[in-house]
């Protein structure tokens, strides 16, 4: 009997020790996260129960996603459900990294991924790996062609070129004899690539010259000043009317190679995107001309929502879901939002009214007197 005692005792203190070990295990402390508790995926129609939500951005040369991207989806997401978890990982433009961090956010219980891929072909095996664990996908500012994802979130891109390119040749006036250098985005981007269709549109059938064009690798500042440096040794420093880039921080290489080249870049017509506060306060100066301001908000707001209800096992409203485009996997739901031409006329009824960037943050120093002129305060 003492020994069937003693056998009892020892099975109660192993199962004890089980769970303990089960309570403390599975956290690898290799992601940046907000988590309010949850775990796991909630029950179709819960709202009172939390999941795990990855969201995967694609580098941090663009600021926007840091600054803006981030904290505006994390705070949707814990304004509709308090315990869900948030994954967040930036892959600082390396594909291989951003397949590892899916792969990662799988093994540690994601329940939906938001991707905006480094590489959009690279990208279509992260969305056949989370489909083979039932996890849907939301494509995040760019389309991933050729593979099964369940909604897209981004704005219409080729729009977005179109009315850059416009925006340039207004401010050119005629295109006799004019010839401009075009700097367009990544040519693993999938956006970039509807930017430059966009942009082409407008400006091909207008009599300009495109005397250089180059398809920047990684968006990259630094790619683009060698661009246009290149482009201005060949053509001569007197012979470029006009930048077009596709986003803010191009041209703002840009630019730096026209001041070692001795151009006065408010000579210079020039377009961006992102309405990065750099370049709003370079347009503030005249020397930049114009940017693309993107409801980034709404844009974050929206792929919240949606990750969201995925969660829940809802459906989202009609009035979100405006469109669908087909990704060659088939017709895939997407929230299609419209972009605006910012120029130094409407920075205060566009991103200073909105709320994008605060008067505080680009009327410093050397721009205060700018921002005074243009009714900014």
């Amino acid at each position: 009997m003492r020994t069937n005692r003693r056998s009892a005792l020892a099975v109660l203190a192993a199962l004890a020790l089980s769970a303990g070990a089960a309570a403390c295990g599975g956290d690898d402390g290799g992601s940046s996260s907000t988590s309010s508790g949850g775990g796991g995926g909630a029950k179709s129609g819960s709202s009172d129960e939390g999941g795990t939500i990855a969201l995967l951005l694609p580098e941090t040369k663009t600021t926007r996603y840091e600054e803006q991207d981030k904290p505006l989806f994390e705070a949707k997401v814990q304004a509709l459900c308090p315990k869900c978890k948030i994954i967040y990982q930036n892959a600082n433009q390396d594909a291989a990294r951003q397949q590892q961090q899916a792969e990662a956010a799988i093994t540690n219980g994601a329940k939906v991924l938001v991707l905006d891929a480094v590489d959009a072909k690279a990208a279509t095996a992260t969305v056949n790996r989370a489909k083979q664990s039932k996890i849907p996908v939301i494509a995040y500012d760019r389309l991933i062609s050729g593979a099964p994802i369940d909604y897209y979130v981004s704005f219409d891109n080729v729009r977005v070129g179109k009315l850059q390119a416009q925006a340039l040749l207004d401010k050119l006036g005629t295109t006799d004899g004019k010839q401009i250098v075009m700097l367009n985005g990544s040519p693993t981007d999938p956006s970039s690539g509807d930017y430059k269709k966009g942009a082409h549109e407008v400006l091909d059938p207008s009599g300009i010259k495109i005397a250089r064009e180059y398809d920047t690798p990684d968006w990259s500042p630094d790619k683009a000043q060698q661009e246009t440096e290149q482009a201005i040794t060949a053509l001569g420093k007197d012979k470029v009317a006009g930048v077009y880039s596709a986003n803010d921080g191009m041209i703002g290489g840009a630019i730096a190679a026209m001041k070692s080249a001795g151009i006065d870049p408010k000579t210079v017509p020039t377009t961006g995107q992102d309405s990065e506060v750099a370049a709003i306060q370079r347009i503030l100066v005249g020397e930049q001309y114009m940017t693309i301001y993107l409801a980034i908000k709404k844009q974050a707001e929206s792929a919240a929502e949606l990750a969201v209800d995925l969660i829940k096992g809802t459906q989202p409203p009609a009035s979100l879901v405006n469109n669908k485009v087909n990704n060659g996997s088939g017709d895939v739901p997407t929230v299609l939002l419209d972009p605006t031409a910012v120029t130094k006329d409407n920075i205060k009824d566009t991103i200073i009214a909105d709320g994008f960037h605060p008067a505080s943050e680009i009327c410093t120093g050397e721009f205060a007197s700018a921002c005074t002129e243009a009714g900014i305060s």
